[in-house]
């Protein structure tokens, strides 16, 4: 009796034990456990198709321009002669054919999208706490910095 309870467990054991290793031992789905493809198909692996669904899609989480940044921007164009119209922060047709004009007079992309490119040269660039003029008037000058020009001896 006692014999045939260490078969059983061992059995058990046996049987657990692969179970275990099995499910462990799993290879990622992008590693190829078959033969290398050789044909001139062009349908997309195994590996492919798995990485593809389970890509995720990420979402800019850029907001619009305020009324307030658009006004600012419409003033800018208007300032240098590219705005006709009412600064009144509503972005419409006349707003983006200032914008396509002043792009491509300043040989950017006139594609009459707002981009960082074209703020910059309207002068609208980000807004920063501190100009970079005053960022090194108020440096102590005893912060061990070595002055403009000089070189190591």
């Amino acid at each position: 009796m006692l014999k045939s309870v260490n078969v059983v467990l061992v059995a058990l054991f046996a049987i657990s034990g692969a179970v275990s290793a099995a499910t462990t031992t799993r290879e990622p789905a992008h590693k190829q456990t078959s033969k290398p493809r050789t044909g001139t198909s062009k349908s997309p692996t195994k590996a492919a198709r798995a990485s593809a669904r389970t890509r995720v899609v990420r979402r800019s989480t850029q907001q619009a321009p305020t009324p307030e940044r658009y006004r600012e921007i419409q003033q800018a164009l208007a300032d240098k002669g590219y705005f006709q119209g009412t600064v009144d922060g509503s972005w419409n047709a006349a707003s983006v054919d200032a914008l396509k004009r002043f792009q491509k007079d300043q040989n950017l992309t006139d594609s009459g999208k707002l981009d960082s490119l074209s703020l910059i040269a309207l002068g609208l660039g980000p807004k920063r706490g501190l100009s970079a003029r005053s960022t090194t008037e108020s440096r102590p000058t005893d912060d061990n910095r070595r002055p403009e020009g000089s070189q190591r001896p």
